[in-house]
């Protein structure tokens, strides 16, 4: 009997200190103005958020990780180890995009090496609105991050993980991210 897998669905975003403007309520003729320095920092967000095959009752899986800088190979296949951590063993169906690093040599050699767990699947060119992950960036960025203006990469990266923290806690918003793709398990 074939082993069910995690269907995992996998995307990276970024933040940085420029504020993601939104709108917002103001008294009438009191229009709320965003003060901040212009500063480039970034920091690059990951997550791979997983639905089991064979028993929903499993319940979504979210495995988030946030550093300085934006992702290349390396830090991807650092990633994966702790996804492969976070699934104990358990087999993998990952699912993302065509980004560069994806397909690199260097991470096609490293998925061929020993990777038994792992199986990846690349979803079709243009088609983020297949990706669950995608509106887990939106609810965080609309609500956590909107109109955060900051001095410290610190204070925004707590931002995100509070918003990483508050989807987490909600038993329907994963499901309803899933829903939203209109992909079945």
């Amino acid at each position: 009997m074939k082993k069910r897998a995690w269907l995992v669905f996998f995307d990276e975003s970024g933040v940085s200190l420029l504020p993601q403007v939104r709108r917002t309520y103001a008294p009438r003729g009191r229009t709320p103005v965003l003060r901040h320095r212009l500063n480039w920092k970034r920091a690059g967000m990951a997550a791979a958020l997983g639905y089991h095959a064979a028993d929903p009752g499993r319940g979504p899986r979210l495995c988030f990780h946030l550093k300085p800088g934006s992702y290349d190979t390396t830090s991807l296949i650092e990633v994966l180890e702790q996804i492969k951590t976070f699934y104990a063993g358990e087999a993998v169906v990952l699912v993302w995009d065509g980004l560069s690093a994806h397909w690199s040599r260097g991470m096609r050699a490293w998925a061929a090496a020993e990777q038994h767990w792992l199986t990846l699947e690349r979803l079709p060119a243009y088609a983020p609105e297949l990706n669950p992950v995608e509106l887990l960036w939106s609810a965080i960025k609309t609500r956590e991050l909107a109109n955060l203006a900051s001095d410290h990469l610190a204070d925004v990266a707590d931002a995100a993980e509070r918003g990483i923290h508050r989807v987490c806690c909600d038993e329907q918003l994963p499901w309803s991210f899933l829903t939203h793709t209109r992909l079945t398990i």
